[in-house]
């Protein structure tokens, strides 16, 4: 237990250090008391010069921290290094390893337990105990208290790292360029600017509990702070108005409820009736809100923590008479904070947001909807990052890799301004194929559609030649709304996107939520949000949610007869048919009503493994399927996209994925049904060629992809894909297949679509800082 209690003061004391080398010095000294060793060292390698330098030491000479430097693999430190595991010795001089250094004065210690400190695979160096006496071997106990602290030492040294990075310094106090930081996608594009680092004025947590001296007077300052905060929002969602759709504007309403005299304000107020000044009042009360959010499993309520804590910042700064602090937004703003809110890209002054940062979040977070919807490159995620030491640096925002890069190169930096020169060229480039058919050179259609769900989405989808709608997605405007639509107000979403895209048709998926989309108002709390109640399965379970919204979608097709349904992570064959009788219901209701309208097509989305096995069962009740191929990959790898631990271990062109797909398109056509796909990998150039060789009918993807799809499809024979295909099935790695199929599309003339993979771009950081 003792041990435990050394432990957790040493993390406390660790992670309040200054700056790494005090944390190092902490750490020798408090490891050497606690174990009661006469030696406790530090080794850091330096990425520079890959070389282990002695950072701190208790008990060898001091001159020598600094001075002493071995070899990647040199001495007992290299080999507890390079084997990665501890090395426990009771005569360390012995060792044929043992490398001697006089500067040290370290001939005098015998005994050696050198434990190495990894963080994400990478060894960062190696922490050191040294004994006199060689009769004193460290026991297991005592080996395994070293290794619990040089696990919690490798984060320190990591976020220092970076810290020291960003500010352009390596270990070793050389220049550092190019550092970069890997996140997830929030939403696509490249962007090139100077980081404005967002952070609340005002910090609830540091707020002194005390007395009310004057009740009404604190009443009075308190009920003044709140009226200032609604107008500011009030204020920016108007500013915001010109380029948000009423769906996303409702994100604001959120606040300005929250704001009305029954929420927070009313039990602020009771509190300070009880005697405690307004700012402490306010504190106890958004503590509260936010324990009870974050609480929840749900990451769509803990998302709303955010929120109530913003608010009570804001509320704070009024009371505290806080100055707003007027922040300088340059031409070209990177915005970056450890929670990017609504309410802080609105503050950016028009046409000068050209990237986000944020450290919490994820691809789904209410943000990463909003960047996206207003075509905004976003980086979420980044869990190691030292936001304090970003701002006004200049950074380059990855939002296809999900990467940012800190103090760029010339070199990197041109590498970038290529990427985003390429695309606008690109994007007008393409413009050109708009009203073009999406045709091989051997005659062979296939259908381009898009992904929406905001309807900024559809005017970007028209105008680069979009033949429909492939997965329109209805939980957008059931996500910005902080209760269930009404049948009225659903109705109104749907026409419009019926009406922008007849008679093409739009295909509406029921609502699908649970997993990583949720509603503040519907809370699901679970385990294992993945596998648990989400999809088809909340809407059988829920058939009055269900029927309303078939009714707003039947109503809103009267006159356009262009709309399809989808059934989202079906899994059994009884779920179609339990949909299908719901649906056969809305519609002779609402025929019998008086609508004139004509019986949609139903679909399945084809997303769960055991699906894949049922093609012909599901396919013989419904008129098409969908592949969705992005929940698809992820079951069948088992790998949670959203999850940057092991997202890199997500690729749709692993092997079986490729002939879960194949099969898919095998089974459907066997019974004369069409099928598509909506997810990344239609809208991937390589992946489409492949996705139109299996026989895939339509491909829908996110409108930026569009252009870039059709004038790949439009420039290749069938043939000439169907050979691709045949040869990359015959491939068992991911990345060879990857590799493959770029290699294919850049001697067809294609290098300028592929995105540049992470190996690329580290490579090409690597050339430029060497």
């Amino acid at each position: 237990m003792a041990m435990l209690s050394i432990l957790r003061s040493l993390v406390q004391e660790v992670n309040s250090a200054r700056d790494l080398q005090e944390a190092l010095d902490i750490i020798v000294s408090r490891v050497q008391k606690a174990m009661g060793t006469e030696v406790c060292s530090v080794y850091l390698l330096d990425p520079g010069s890959n070389r282990y330098l002695l950072m701190a030491t208790e008990g060898l000479y001091r001159k020598a921290v600094g001075q002493v430097s071995l070899g990647y693999s040199e001495g007992l430190v290299g080999l507890v290094g390079s084997r990665e595991e501890p090395l426990n010795l009771e005569d360390a001089p012995s060792h044929p390893r043992y490398r001697y250094f006089p500067e040290t004065g370290e001939e005098r210690f015998r005994s050696f337990l050198g434990v190495p400190i990894i963080h994400h695979r990478r060894v960062l160096g190696v922490l050191v105990v040294q004994q006199r006496e060689s009769s004193r071997c460290f026991d297991e106990g005592e080996e395994a208290f070293l290794v619990t602290v040089s696990a919690q030492l490798a984060g320190v040294i990591a976020h220092s790292e970076a810290t020291g990075a960003i500010s352009g310094m390596s270990l070793t106090g050389e220049e550092a360029h190019d550092v970069s930081f890997n996140g997830v996608p929030g939403a696509p594009g490249v962007a090139i600017g100077n980081s404005v680092v967002v952070y609340p004025a005002a910090d609830l947590d540091v707020v002194p509990e005390k007395p009310a001296d004057d009740i009404d007077r604190e009443l009075e300052l308190f009920r003044g702070a709140v009226k200032a905060v609604r107008e500011d929002i009030e204020r920016v969602a108007k500013r915001l108005a010109s380029q948000l759709r009423p769906e996303e504007q409702a994100l604001f309403d959120v606040y300005l409820r929250m704001l009305g005299d029954e929420a927070l304000p009313g039990e602020v107020a009771n509190r300070i009736r009880e005697g405690i000044w307004a700012p402490g009042a306010l504190k106890q009360v958004v503590q509260q809100y936010v324990r009870h959010f974050e609480m929840m499993d749900d990451h769509y309520l803990q998302e709303r923590a955010v929120d109530v804590r913003d608010l009570g910042r804001r509320l704070l700064s009024h009371l505290q008479e806080g100055e707003q602090r007027h922040l300088e937004y340059p031409e070209h703003t990177v915005l970056v904070s450890e929670e990017l809110t609504p309410a802080m890209l609105g503050e950016v002054p028009k046409g000068r947001l050209v990237g986000l940062v944020s450290v919490k979040g994820s691809s789904n977070s209410h943000v990463a909807i909003l960047a996206r919807a207003m075509g905004v490159p976003t980086v979420m995620g980044l869990v190691d990052i030292p936001v304090n030491q970003l701002d006004g640096k200049e950074l380059i925002v990855d939002g296809f890799e999900g990467q940012i890069f800190a103090s760029p190169s010339e070199d990197l930096r041109a590498f970038y301004q290529a990427i985003c020169d390429e695309e606008d060229e690109l994007v007008r480039g393409l413009e050109a194929l708009r009203d073009k058919p999406s045709e091989t050179t051997d005659g062979h259609r296939l259908s381009l559609l898009v992904n929406t769900g905001l309807m900024t989405d559809v005017v970007r989808s028209l105008s680069h030649g979009a033949e429909g709608i492939g997965l329109y997605r209805t939980e957008v405007p059931f996500m910005i709304k902080d209760r269930f639509p009404s049948e009225q107000e659903q109705r109104e979403y749907y026409r419009e996107q019926l009406e922008a895209f007849a008679p093409n048709p739009v295909t509406m998926r029921s609502l699908d939520v649970g997993g990583d989309k949720s509603l503040t108002y519907f809370p699901i709390h679970e385990e294992n949000p993945f596998l648990g109640w989400r999809g088809i399965r909340v809407t059988l379970d829920h058939p009055e949610i269900f029927l309303v919204q078939v009714r707003a979608m039947l109503k809103a097709s009267e006159g356009l007869n262009n709309l399809q349904i989808m059934l989202p992570m079906i899994s059994n064959v009884s779920e179609v048919e339990e949909s299908l009788h719901l649906i056969y219901r809305v519609y002779h209701e609402v025929r019998e009503e008086g609508y004139d309208i004509h019986m949609p097509k139903v679909g399945v989305m084809v997303e769960i493994p055991a699906a894949v096995y049922q093609i012909r069962e599901l396919a013989d009740r419904v008129d098409f399927l969908s592949v969705g191929s992005n929940d698809l990959t992820q079951y069948l790898l088992a790998v949670d996209r959203n999850n940057p631990r092991v997202a890199q271990l997500y690729h749709s062109y692993h092997p079986a994925v490729l002939q879960a797909l194949v099969r898919i398109a095998q089974d459907a056509h066997a019974v004369g049904k069409p099928v598509g796909i909506c997810g990344e990998l239609a809208g991937d150039p390589g992946g489409a060629l492949l996705l139109m060789a299996m026989g895939y009918d339509s491909l829908s993807m996110n409108a930026a992809s569009l252009p870039k799809v059709k004038s790949v499809i439009r420039s290749v024979s069938r043939e000439w894909a169907i050979q691709l295909l045949e040869d990359v099935l015959l491939l068992d790695s991911p990345h060879v297949i990857k590799s493959c199929v770029d290699l294919a599309l850049r001697n067809a003339g294609f290098g300028r679509y592929l995105r540049p993979g992470k190996s690329t771009t580290a490579a090409l950081a690597e050339q430029a800082v060497s």
